[in-house]
Formats: structure tokens, sequence, C-alpha cells
């Protein structure tokens, strides 16, 4: 009689917990809006969810440590005057996020570490170039200000966000609806899914197809793609019965899948988030209320399911923490916030270990919040892998990067060095957009000490009213 032998893996007990509920955030109400995105973005400073607003598009941007009933009252973003469709954080700076509409706008917004006292409507840019709805958004993951939108017109557009140009346009490479956009690792290539049912490799820079394959999921519904470290396409999709399938391809050999399992008979489209320094993927179907996880390994049948961690209530739309924003003295190894219908509820993800020291095996260096080139260095045609930092001592936000405004560049927050810099920080003029920054912060804050000084009068005279009172 032969044994069977149990596959080795780091991640065979990795187990989902759901956060108390004093370290969740109650009260918001979650956008309603049809469009299958994830509503929701996070990194090691803050929590941003698309929220229903009257009269345009609106998302709400609360501080992490901001657990608890939000008041009905705290500050949103608006600004757009369509629903707010996607939101996407910079991965090189903590307090920079980009909005995507259906009022065929993209909007950059600066941040503010401290919590401001109205609507933040202003921001710092906005790019116009879309001519329908748009749906999805993408930084770079290694150049700085570069951000990939994609719209209903079926075009792809990459700005520089630092100077609101349109560095390229890939605009005759899709016939139909775009459903998923996936840059790799270092940012050469894209991986994308559209309505035809043809999963596309592209080299945006060439403005090629470099490998495409034609219904990698037989069925109509939307397919979803990501890179893994490997250099393979996980997808996500349908069969022709309606049967929910993940499949692993190989672009230099997309004839036949590497590995296809057939899921469940849901009709929600399974979100993939994938971790590339464990190669675990977690899928998160839209409405459903659970989160199915596997390891991606070079080993048959490449892709392994490890576990689902399942709840009562189906999810609105999911965020997925980046590595540098998990707890590793608790060997956190991800992170998701889950949307309800009025509240976020963290997810944490955990291998389970005796020892309290620092698990180097689970934490490789990952990428931090350095970026590895200049926009104009990658359209020029350079690539560079992400710049790594290591966890052992936990990572720790650095604090507000204001932006230093100038013509060339309005996202540029690294001091100038070396003989590219052209003016000294001594002798740079302060632009109208820092002093109105600064006017702006001024006065809000004598509101604040104002609303403070009124808050203590009601409450002297309530004082005063009690002890007559007693009298």
């Amino acid at each position: 009689m032969s044994r069977r032998v149990v596959r080795q893996s780091k991640f065979r007990h990795v187990f989902g917990q759901a956060a108390k509920a004093d370290q969740a955030y109650e009260d918001i109400r979650v956008s309603k809006v049809t469009w299958d995105s994830s509503f929701c973005a996070v990194n090691p400073k803050f929590l941003a969810i698309i929220v229903e607003a009257g009269g345009g598009g609106a998302f709400i941007v609360l501080p992490l440590a901001k657990t608890g009933r939000v008041d009905k009252n705290y500050p949103l973003v608006t600004g757009h005057t369509a629903p707010v469709l996607d939101i996407d954080w910079c991965p090189h700076n903590d307090n920079v996020i980009a909005s995507a509409s259906d009022d065929t706008t993209i909007m950059v917004w600066q941040i503010p570490d401290y919590t401001p006292m109205r609507n933040i409507t202003e921001p710092i840019i906005t790019l116009e170039g879309h001519s329908k709805r748009v749906g999805i958004l993408s930084w770079h993951p290694t150049a700085r200000n570069v951000l990939l939108s994609a719209g209903g017109d079926n075009v792809i557009i990459i700005w520089n966000v630092g100077t609101g140009e349109v560095l390229l346009s890939l605009d005759d490479m899709h016939p139909d609806v775009i459903h998923s956009v996936c840059w790799n690792s270092n940012g050469s290539l894209l991986a994308t899914t559209c309505k035809d049912k043809t999963l596309r490799i592209i080299d945006p820079r060439k403005g090629q197809v470099v490998a495409e394959r034609f219904a990698a999921h037989e069925g109509m519904r939307p397919m979803r793609a990501v890179f893994t470290r490997q250099g393979h396409i996980f997808t996500t999709g349908f069969t022709r019965m309606s049967q929910r399938e993940l499949g692993l391809w190989d672009p230099n050999n997309f004839e036949e899948p590497v590995a296809l399992q057939e899921m469940d008979t849901s009709n929600g489209v399974l979100l993939p988030f994938y971790d590339p320094d464990s190669s675990i993927v977690y899928l998160c179907g839209k409405g459903d209320s659970s989160i199915r996880y596997f390891e991606i390994t070079d080993e048959p049948p490449f892709v392994h399911y490890l576990n689902t961690f399942s709840s009562k209530e189906p999810q609105r739309g999911m965020g997925f923490m980046p590595k540098r924003g998990l707890d590793v003295s608790k060997c956190e190894i991800a992170r998701f916030y889950k949307l309800h219908e009025r509240k976020c509820e963290p997810i944490i993800m955990t291998v389970p270990r005796k020892s309290d020291l620092f698990q180097d095996d689970l934490y490789p260096d990952t990428p931090g919040p350095e970026p590895a080139l200049e926009a104009d260095e990658w359209l020029s045609g350079q690539d560079a892998e992400p710049v790594l930092i290591s966890l052992r001592d936990g990572y720790v936000p650095p604090k507000h990067r204001e932006l230093r405004v100038t013509k060339r560049n309005i996202l540029d927050v690294r001091p100038p060095s070396g003989p590219r810099r052209s003016q000294s920080a001594s002798d740079a003029p302060l632009s109208q957009h820092t002093l109105e920054t600064l006017l702006e912060e001024i006065k809000a804050l004598r509101e604040r000490v104002q609303a403070q000084e009124q808050r203590i009068t009601a409450l002297e005279n309530m004082l005063c009213e009690l002890v007559d009172g007693t009298d």
C-alpha cells in the first residue's frame, strides 16, 4: 500500500481571521455603482473607499488608525461630476491617489496627513483624454509618476502625471471593452483582457501585441489576468456553462494552459490579488462571502489550493495592503479590507509560527516606496526592477511629502541631486500652489481652534447651569 506524500509548503497552514469589531470602519456608505472594480485602495497610511455621493462622484480617505464609527460629516474627496469607478494609490508616494470616473476624467489628489476640515475638491491635476467613462487605473510599478488608464472607448493611455502629458496611447489594440490591465514586475509589459475574449500581452512602448490567446476562458463573462513572478499569466474567467474557472498560462506558449481548474457556478467576477513574495494568489468574488487562496509553484499541478476564508456577509469590494504595510511581528502575510454595505472590515492572513523572531523565509526583501526610474527614462526604453527594502525592523511610512511644483514635473518629491539640478533648494521660489496650500492649512487650523473655543464656552455654560441647578 503506497503512502500519500503531502506536498511540503510553508504556506499550507495559512489561515484568515477577521479583525475585532473595534478595528473595523463603521457607517461608510459604500458605492452601489455597477462596476467590477475593487472600490477600495489601501496603503500603509490610508484607507480609501468609493462611496455613495449625490450630484457627482466621491471617495473617502481615512487614516488607518481611525477605526470605529466614521462621522457622517467626515470630509470626502469630491471633484468628479459622475460616479468614481476606480481608485489607486501611488506606489511611490503614500499621500498621492488617482481616481477614475464615469465623467471621462482621471484626477490625481494629494492627501494631507492631518484630517481636513472640509471636502477636498481641488485635484493636483486632471487628466483628460478619454472620450468615454474611465474604469481602470494602474500606476507603473517602478517608474515615477507614470499612470495607466483604460476607458470605455477601448483605449489605454499611459500618462506622465508630473507634467500632465500623454506618454503613450494604445488605441487600436482592443476592439471591445477592456476588462482588466496589469503591469509585469518591472513595467515592461502589460497583460490585458477584453470583451472579445482575448488575453493579450502588450509591449506598450513598441505599441505591439507580443502574444495573444483567444478564449483563454470560453465563457462570455469578464476575465481577469495578473502576471506571476515566474513570468506566467494567472487568469480567472468562466466556462461556456458559466462555471468559474482559473487558469495559468505561459506567454511563450499560449497553445495549451499550464493549468486550468473549474471552481463553482457563482456568477460574481473573481478578482485575483497576487503576492509575488509568497507566490500566493487570493481570489475574491464580488458578492461572495469567502476568499480562496492558492499557491503557484513550478511543480504540477502548478496551482495548489491552500484554503478558504469564509464569513457570513457578502463582499461589495476588497482592498489589498502592500507587503510593507503588514505586521511582521505577527507573521501576517496578507491583509484585506473587505467592504460590506455600511462598513469595512480588515481580514488578516497569518502563517502560524511559534517563534517571535523575524521570519526571513516569510519576508524576502519587498518593493519599497522609491521609484527605480524617471518617466522619461522608462519611455526611452530603460527597464529596472523595483527598489527593494527589508522588513526586518518593520516599515515606518515617511512623513507627508509635499509636492514640489515645477512646470516639468509637479509630482517630483525627490530632492534634486547631481548635474541634473538646475537650481538649489534654497533659491527655488515658492510656487503659487505651495503658498495656497500653506494659507489653506493656516485657515483650517484657525477654524479648528475657533471651533474648540466655542466648544469650551458651551461646556462651561453647561457646567454653570448644572451648578445653578444643584443650588
